[in-house]
């Protein structure tokens, strides 16, 4: 049953599976993440097709300052471009209701490649090869359909992600590979010096990025390098015990070949990785659409499947992917009365919420029984993460 009363004290009520509580023309179900700016919430519509999204919500102290409310709406109206892109997380709306900018998405059942490769150092294993190519290929089609979208008027928008990461990049239960927050580092660009935004970067930028020099989509391909290898080796790429130090490393950019970490990989696939690490940008790939296709060239000779990347997903987190069933069975099978709303879409104006533009249908989210497989048993809760992710998760925590 919906709650009536959507906030309480100006907070907003995440709700839940079994209590939605009404927020525009949707029903939250719950919050999924909470951040400096925004607040991340499991949503379904109120009307229409049934399907799980996720609603970021601006928070109410930062709509205070228009040059955040920009920064946001930035961010909304980019993934709204981008949305076309199997490779990159689809965003639904960009609205108001309440005095509340939010941005709509769909929601991606999953974990964050920073959460992969905490869990295969917790329980000793590696991503296997084929899927760590198959991966960094999805990841460089989503850059390459960025690098080179136009707008409206058919000139070139030259967008740079600026900040592709593990932590941005999301591997669905279904085997899907999404790029996350792709809007963010864009919209963030003007606001760099205000909020910090650099900060804890470092170790996943480009040398030209941290000298400071004008940005192609060429530093896009050296980030995108990073996370190959740390794939491939389950091992940091770039650190230092200081930022200086660091930043220095990354600048000097001297990359060890990842087969001396992995006897798997082949010196194809360490020639790939080292071209996309080049420290001279014009000895890296020139565009990301070459790095997808080499590695998609690579992906041929593994005879590999994408069902693979799924079943490895599933498998690696059983306990959190039986869960995720659970929870979206509940999310989606719950009865829930329609409510009356109004809403101010991002353009102005208040009025009855229309029949929202959903045609597709539930995406994103487990919809099979848990298979009966084998797997490495996720380590009892009270075992301390080990390794660089180990203690990165920690931290987010």
């Amino acid at each position: 049953m919906a709650s009536e009363r959507p906030s309480q004290e100006g907070k907003l009520s995440a709700g839940s599976p079994t209590e939605p509580v009404p927020f525009g023309r949707y029903y939250l179900l719950g919050l999924i993440a909470r951040g400096g700016m925004a607040e991340v919430y499991r949503a379904r519509p109120q009307v229409g097709a049934r399907r799980l999204l996720a609603v970021k919500v601006m928070r109410p102290q930062l709509a205070r300052e228009p040059r955040f409310v920009d920064m946001f709406h930035r961010e909304g109206q980019l993934a709204l471009l981008l949305s076309n892109n199997r490779c990159i997380v689809e965003t639904i709306e960009l609205g108001q209701h309440d005095g509340r900018h939010y941005i709509a998405m769909e929601y991606i059942g999953g974990r964050d490649l920073t959460q992969v490769l905490r869990r295969c150092q917790e329980t000793g294993q590696r991503i296997p090869v084929p899927h760590a190519v198959y991966i960094a290929a999805r990841i460089a089609e989503g850059l390459h359909f960025a690098h080179t979208l136009v707008g409206p008027d058919g000139r070139p928008l030259n967008i740079v992600n600026r900040d592709v990461s593990p932590s941005n990049v999301r591997l669905s239960y279904d085997g899907d590979v999404k790029l996350l927050d792709f809007g963010i580092a864009q919209a963030l660009m003007k606001f760099t010096s205000e909020i910090g935004i650099l900060k804890g970067k470092f170790s996943y930028m480009s040398p030209e990025q941290i000298r400071g020099m004008p940005l192609d989509a060429r530093t896009d391909v050296f980030s995108a390098g990073i996370i190959l290898h740390e794939m491939l080796t389950t091992e940091k790429l770039f650190r230092g015990d200081t930022e200086f130090a660091l930043m220095e490393k990354v600048r000097k950019a001297e990359v060890p070949l990842p087969s001396d970490f992995n006897r798997r990989v082949t010196p194809e696939l360490d020639a790939i990785s080292v071209k996309a690490l080049a420290r001279d940008v014009a000895d890296r790939y020139q565009s990301a659409a070459q790095l997808a296709a080499d590695l998609d060239a690579l992906i041929g000779s593994y005879r590999f499947d994408p069902k693979e990347l799924r079943q490895f997903v599933r498998q690696l987190f059983r306990k959190e992917y039986a869960k995720e069933v659970e929870d979206t069975q509940l999310a989606l099978d719950t009865s829930i009365a329609p409510v009356e709303v109004t809403l101010e879409s991002a353009t102005g104006g208040r009025g009855p919420a229309p029949t929202p533009p959903l045609p597709l249908p539930v995406g994103g989210t487990p919809t099979e029984a848990l298979p009966h497989t084998t797997g490495p048993a996720a380590p009892p809760e009270g075992n301390k993460p080990r390794g660089f992710w180990g203690s990165l998760f920690k931290k987010r925590k």
